[in-house]
């Protein structure tokens, strides 16, 4: 296998050194170094107290690695690939699809406002910052890493990655520019990605603009109903609470569990913490942007919001380590259509971006 890989990088090293690289204009015009925008309206609170700051050197180094292909063992998959922008950066597939066209087992979560506090003070006295589904980084630093040694996704192992990045004359001068050293390191990499991920802020939308700004005619009845439901009668503001709607917690909904073996055909938090309380509990995510990551829950089980709220409406499924936050709600088809209404009020702006036309060569 490794015999394999070094093949791959020998041969993608071989292609790119004979393929003209773009001038450094065109890299500087199409790819520029940014200042950092300013926190989007609506969520301002969650981003000023960000104990780390994006860098624009090396967010530009970053948003260079993030779709780059060459991140992985093949040269076919990319970050973006499964975080896709038009899907505000997740996917509209169950489940993510990596090299070689291996299926994974989770739905590919947004990274959209990943660098927000996710929970009001004060903060959980068992749980610091965690990232992915199951909590298993935490750091956006330890989280950017992860998927490119994957086997399933990327499949790169990270000191192949730091081999192949160095054969790359071209990044060396963006290396310098982001870390003040032109050597490629780990550490490197994932300070650019993780501070590109940082830029990827949602707000100013027409929720924030009835909530924050009271422009009453922001969002519909329907949608004002909505809010309502979602925070009072239907709970959801238990877990999805504040403004990026989340708490950072895990919770057991019951998604993914099998009554006749009592099992879960996935283990969640448990995984990592080997905790029995944590069997089938997943990391609550924001809603902002909710509705263009369809499909929904950790396994892309539920094809639509309106399922969603239909699922917490019945009460999840029933499971000995359910959370105890769930029952059912009893919501009428009318109050079902003015919850998802509502989600739909937190589409916003900020977020959106592209694939670099030129990469250094």
């Amino acid at each position: 296998m490794r015999f394999h890989q070094g093949l791959v990088l020998v041969a993608t090293a071989t292609l790119s050194a004979c393929q003209p690289g773009p001038t450094a204009a065109q890299l500087e015009a199409d790819n520029p170094v940014r200042p950092n925008a300013p926190p989007p309206f609506g969520m301002e609170e969650f981003f000023k107290e960000s104990p780390q700051q994006p860098e624009p050197a090396r967010v530009r180094l970053g948003r260079w690695l993030f779709y780059d292909q060459r991140l992985s063992a093949d040269g076919t998959v990319s970050c973006a690939t499964c975080h896709r922008p038009e899907h505000a950066f997740s996917e509209p597939l169950a489940v993510a699809t990596g090299i070689r066209g291996q299926v994974g087992r989770r739905k590919t979560p947004s990274i959209v406002n990943l660098a927000a506090r996710t929970a009001l003070p004060p903060p959980p006295p068992d749980l610091g910052p965690a990232f992915f589904w199951d909590g298993r980084a935490t750091s956006l630093e330890a989280q950017v890493l992860m998927p490119i040694a994957d086997p399933v996704e990327m499949g790169l192992d990270h000191r192949s990655m730091v081999t192949r990045l160095s054969a790359i004359a071209g990044y060396r001068p963006y290396f310098k520019e982001a870390s003040g050293s032109d050597t490629v390191t780990e550490t490197h990499v994932a300070a650019a990605l993780a501070d590109y991920v940082r830029t990827r802020t949602s707000g100013n939308a027409p929720f924030d603009r009835w909530s924050y700004a009271r422009e009453a005619r922001a969002v519909s009845e329907q949608a004002k109903l909505g809010f309502d439901i979602f925070s009072f009668k239907g709970r959801c503001g238990m877990c999805h609470v504040g403004f990026n709607f989340s708490d950072g917690r895990f919770h057991n909904l019951g998604v993914g569990w099998d009554a006749a073996s009592r099992t879960f055909r996935d283990e969640g938090r448990a995984a990592v913490s080997h905790l029995p309380r944590d069997r089938g509990a997943f990391k609550t995510p924001g809603l902002r942007e909710v509705s263009k990551r369809a499909p929904y829950m950790h396994d892309g089980s539920l094809a639509t919001l309106r399922d969603v709220v239909e699922f917490y409406n019945r009460g999840g499924v029933a499971n000995p380590a359910r959370s105890a936050r769930l029952a059912p709600l009893n919501l009428t088809q009318a109050e079902v259509e003015a919850v998802v209404a509502f989600l739909h009020t937190l589409d916003g702006e900020g977020y959106q971006d592209r694939s670099p036309k030129f990469f250094p060569k």
